[in-house]
Order: C-alpha cells, then sequence, then structure tokens
C-alpha cells in the first residue's frame, strides 16, 4: 500500500485537527477516522466524513411512530423492527464518505452499484502510479466448473507460478509502454525532445485492468448495506469481498445496533422462496420429501438443503 506525501500530509493535518460541533459524533469511528485501513496488496479504504449514528435512525422512525422513551433496549428493538420490516427509510438518514484505493477491475464490478456519489481518479489529468494487483497463491484459482461468474480450485506449483509470472510481466510491459507514450518526467518535460509525447487521455489505453485507481465513495446507511449485502457475501469475488468486509467493520463502529441488527436479518439470515416453504412446512409435518418430489430445481433444492444444514 502506497500513499503519496501530499495524502500523508493531508491525513497527519485532518487527524492532528479538532473541530468542536454539536452534531451526534461516534467515538468508536473517531478513532479511525482518516486512517487508512489496507486491503490486498496496494489498496485501502478509510472513512473520511460521515453523519448520523444509530440515534438518527431511531429519530427519524420516531417522526411516525412518536418519540416514546429513549433507552438504549428501545432503540435497539426498534431498530431490529425496521430491519426486520424493511423500513429503509430511517436508514437513509445515515451517510458516510469513503476514500478507496481499489484495482480497475473491482471498481468497474463497484460502480454498477448506482446509489452512491462517486469522484474518481482522473487518468485524463494526472498520472497513474506504477502500482498493479497481482493475487496471493492462495486466491489464484481456475474457473469453476458449475458457476461461470466463480472459481474452482486453486493453482498450484507450476501452473500457478507461470500465471503469476505472466500478469506481472504484462503489467510490468503495459507500465513501461504507458510511460513510453507518455514521455514526462517527474516536472513534466519530455524525456525524448524530438517528440511531444501522447495525451495522457490516450496513453492509459494499454493499461490493464489490474493496475490501481482511486475514488471517494459516498452514500447513505441503506444503500451501504444493500451493498455489503451483497458484496461481503461469501459468493462474491474475493477481491470486492476484501474492501466490504472492511467496510463492514466500520459500520460496526459507526452504527453498532443497526450493524447488528443487519447481521441477524440481513447477512447471517435465509430468504426462503414460496415453494421451499412449503417443503419445509411438510417435512416439519415428518413427511419424507426428496428433490423429484419437491417441486423445486435440483440447483433450489440443492441450497435448501445447504440452508437447513442437510446433507441431499
Amino acid at each position: 500500500m502506497k500513499l503519496t506525501p501530499e495524502q500523508e500530509e493531508e491525513i497527519a493535518a485532518e487527524r492532528g485537527a479538532s473541530r468542536p460541533t454539536r452534531r451526534a459524533t461516534v467515538p468508536a469511528l473517531e478513532e479511525i477516522l482518516y486512517e487508512v485501513m489496507p486491503v490486498l496488496d496496494h489498496g485501502f479504504v478509510r472513512v473520511v466524513d460521515y453523519m448520523g449514528d444509530d440515534g438518527a435512525i431511531v429519530q427519524a422512525a420516531r417522526v411516525s411512530y412518536g418519540r416514546g422513551t429513549r433507552r438504549v433496549s428501545e432503540d435497539r428493538g426498534l431498530i431490529n423492527y425496521l430491519m426486520r420490516h424493511r423500513h429503509t427509510t430511517p436508514f437513509e438518514m445515515c451517510e458516510i464518505k469513503y476514500h478507496v484505493k481499489l484495482p480497475i477491475f473491482v471498481a468497474r464490478q463497484w460502480i454498477r452499484h448506482r446509489t452512491a456519489n462517486v469522484n474518481e481518479y482522473s487518468a485524463r489529468y494526472s498520472i497513474l502510479d506504477n502500482e498493479f494487483y497481482i493475487p496471493a497463491p492462495e486466491n489464484l484459482a481456475a474457473q469453476a466448473s458449475v458457476n461461470r461468474q466463480g472459481r474452482g480450485d486453486v493453482l498450484e506449483g507450476e501452473a500457478a507460478r507461470h500465471v503469476l509470472d505472466l500478469l506481472r510481466d504484462d503489467a510490468e510491459r503495459a507500465y513501461a509502454g504507458y510511460a513510453e507514450l507518455l514521455n514526462e518526467d517527474e516536472t513534466g518535460a519530455p524525456r525524448d525532445p524530438s517528440w511531444p509525447g501522447l495525451a495522457r487521455e490516450l496513453a492509459r489505453m494499454n493499461l490493464s485492468l489490474n493496475f490501481y485507481t482511486q475514488w471517494y465513495w459516498k452514500t447513505d446507511l441503506h444503500n451501504l448495506l444493500h451493498f455489503l449485502s451483497l458484496r461481503a457475501d461469501p459468493h462474491a469475488q474475493y477481491e470486492i469481498r476484501a474492501y466490504a468486509e472492511a467496510m463492514l467493520d466500520t459500520v460496526r463502529r459507526w452504527v453498532p445496533l443497526a450493524h447488528a441488527a443487519f447481521l441477524e436479518y440481513r447477512m447471517n439470515a435465509a430468504l426462503i422462496s414460496a415453494s421451499g416453504l412449503v417443503v419445509v412446512h411438510r417435512m416439519l409435518a415428518g413427511e419424507t420429501v426428496d428433490q423429484a418430489a419437491s417441486g423445486l430445481s435440483p440447483r433450489e433444492w440443492r441450497e435448501l438443503m445447504a440452508m437447513l444444514g442437510r446433507s441431499e
């Protein structure tokens, strides 16, 4: 993980400053505010701003339900109720902003979540660093034979070494070509005075998707939890899941009651189809049900049995 000197100075200045405020603050999140949390080999996530806390969620809900009492146990019960019944608007009262450094291919997955404000590093204006993602050997896997967008067995031995060498050699060659096309030294002057170099917006074309980019990403808590429900899931691609898991820990610090409700009613819960629920009722009634008699497809049957902790 590499920060520019300017970023390090900015972080030191922000963490060294103290600002009096009347708004709600969260000590556990303040502890890590602006700090870099490493992700992958050169990436990071850091919280740079936030608004609201668990109290903002219940405050918004009580506009509808009445103020009532303000004991923590009742706040917890209300947040659990909101999460359980998918009353999402109160969670939108909290917002958070992250600074993220991530490989371009992860960014292209991430940007599909169109419920945030995003400002990305401009390679038309600035020069990208010579930093690219190389998977750790344990994350280097073959294509899955069943899941067309997943990984299968981990590569080992010579096959793994060959793939890693190929990834590294291609990235190094691509950056060397990028630098040659730019034809700029550290001051911006041409390295080769015989030609002006290519425009930055064109020179970036040959860089591979494992090079790192950066952005600021701001969203509300409801949409952040939706993002995390998909990207922190065990079925998500490892690289984006690594970022989601780091962000999930910031949610734990920021809104602990909402975080606990999210784990209880979303991340560690299960969604069963109407047909699947009928199968469960039949099994509870003592009936022996197999896939052929269930009315479920083989894949949904396997998923239901895994959900129930039963072998097929």
